[in-house]
């Protein structure tokens, strides 16, 4: 069977131990599996970054990740959109600084 080109959707979110953080968390799984079906979730991934005093610091972070039924290439303005509205919901949601949002092209063999 061919492969089908699809389009991947990650959201990598700070683990944060507070009531705020875990409805975030469960939101942002809500709304892939309404949109998409499904989602993965990774738990326990540290991030590293050099923080504004020039030191190596570190995040505990949650990716949570859906694939979606879109080719990249030919959805790009419509997925462009929607990941904007994400992370814009998560920003607020959070009031965090930034969040990262990764959207790249996957094959899927079914």
């Amino acid at each position: 069977m061919p492969l089908l080109k699809r389009a991947r959707i990650e959201v990598y979110l700070p683990e944060r131990d507070t009531a705020a953080y875990k409805r975030l968390h469960k939101s942002v799984e809500s709304e892939f599996i309404e949109t998409f079906g499904g989602c993965t979730v990774i738990r326990d991934i540290k991030g590293l970054y050099t923080a504004s005093n020039g030191k190596v610091d570190f995040d505990e972070i949650r990716l949570c990740y859906a694939d979606t039924p879109f080719d990249l290439d030919e959805n790009f303005d419509a997925l462009s959109k929607y990941t904007d509205e994400l992370r814009s919901a998560v920003l607020e949601a959070s009031g965090e600084e930034s969040v990262l949002i990764v959207v790249h092209e996957i094959y899927h063999s079914i």
